[in-house]
């Protein structure tokens, strides 16, 4: 049997798929509850730094965990991330003020920076080339399954214990994905002990010039995450709908059905192809959720935003493992998660701030994303004309 056909759902990755669905469920189980729980520790004026300030420390963390990635191993670098989570989940509280509260934002931001960085590079590792789209769609689905169960398990367990359960569940959550973590074999070859040279980070340490235009792509459809995340509970409070999680189960129940096959898609038809029908697609979304006026609409605008991002973030993740080389995966991941996190943070931070408990605002803040979208759209085109000029068949 060629190594093509070879099935990739080995005990490696049906693990490591598990370790990330957990790993999700804990951090993503908070954000629709967490605009509420700060307005009741009197920081309403603050909401844009909930997702903003996560995503701040999410981005510096990169370039170490990059590194930390390509020389001290995948598994350990994964630990960190899940170990962060279990921490947080504890302290949240206990730090039961306005200062409190955004300081762990920003602690809590680390477990993004690390996790997903080597679970990528984990990914590569143990699949082979053409297949990296299906293997990490595949990956992207148990994460989303795990963005799905996560907020409306959340917002379950707030209504029949209280906020504080929650996150001593998020933090249980976090270990069993460390549990798991740990008892997976390591890939990297050649790694190296833990030294301090692995923390410094010199200019050629923070960006993969080779995958710099998927971070660019990235940080563009990634815009429209941030503002999602900040401003849906209280649109979806807006509108009527109790369970402020149910919108955050239908874009991820979208995205889940569409990554079935989005992988593949962009293994045989092109990264690029697929990633432009995202971006369009995501655009629909936004002009829906800002035109709904009814809990219906909202979770049809919900459905089309999953499908977009569903069929954008395996393709993005694809093309940025191709445009790397192996020895630099873990900073090529690295690369394309700091536009992440830039994209979803800006998103936040200035749709919040715009926002300001003006609800009547969502729609227009919504509308103006969709020029963003196209700025994105734009570029790859550009992108892809100038690689065929460089490169005529």
């Amino acid at each position: 049997m060629s190594q093509n056909k070879k099935s990739i759902y080995t005990l490696q990755f049906v693990l490591l798929c598990l370790s990330s669905l957990l790993f999700s469920s804990s951090f993503n189980m908070m954000i629709p509850e967490l605009p509420n729980y700060l307005s009741s520790l009197g920081g309403a004026e603050y909401k844009g730094l909930i997702i903003s300030l996560f995503t701040l420390t999410a981005a510096i963390s990169r370039p170490f965990s990059g590194k930390l990635t390509d020389k001290w191993g995948r598994v350990p670098v994964m630990a960190i991330g899940s170990s962060v989570c279990v921490i947080c989940g504890f302290l949240y509280p206990v730090l039961s003020s306005v200062s409190g509260f955004l300081l762990l934002r920003l602690v809590h931001g680390f477990s993004t920076g690390f996790k997903p960085t080597a679970t990528s590079a984990y990914v590569a590792d143990i699949i082979p080339q053409e297949r990296w789209g299906e293997a990490l769609g595949m990956h992207g689905l148990c994460f989303s399954i795990g963005g799905a169960l996560g907020p409306a398990f959340g917002s379950l367990i707030v209504n029949a214990f209280g906020i504080n359960a929650m996150f001593y569940a998020s933090s249980f959550i976090a270990f069993l994905s460390i549990v798991i973590v740990m008892n997976m074999k390591e890939t990297l070859a050649g790694k190296e002990k833990l030294n301090k040279s692995m923390f410094y980070i010199g200019r050629n340490d923070i960006i993969d010039r080779g995958a710099l235009p998927a971070g660019i792509i990235t940080f563009f459809s990634y815009t429209a995450y941030g503002l999602i995340l900040t401003l849906i509970p209280d649109w979806s409070e807006h509108l009527g709908t109790q369970n402020k999680g149910v919108f955050f189960t239908a874009f991820t129940a979208a995205s889940v059905l569409v990554r079935f096959g989005a992988g593949k898609m962009s293994d045989r038809h092109g990264r690029t192809n697929v990633i432009l029908a995202g971006l369009i697609i995501t655009s629909i979304a936004l002009f829906v959720i800002s035109e709904g006026k009814s809990p219906g609409m909202l979770l049809i605008g919900a459905g089309i935003y999953g499908m977009g991002t569903g069929i954008l973030s395996p393709a993005i993740s694809a093309w940025t493992i191709d445009l790397s080389r192996p020895e630099h995966r873990g900073k090529a991941v690295a690369t394309m998660y700091i536009s992440m996190e830039l994209g979803i943070g800006l998103g936040a931070l200035l749709g919040g701030s715009y926002y300001s408990d003006q609800i009547m605002r969502i729609p227009q803040i919504m509308k103006i994303d969709i020029l963003v979208l196209t700025i994105g759209f734009l570029y790859l085109l550009y992108w892809k004309r100038s690689k065929n000029k460089k490169n005529p068949a």
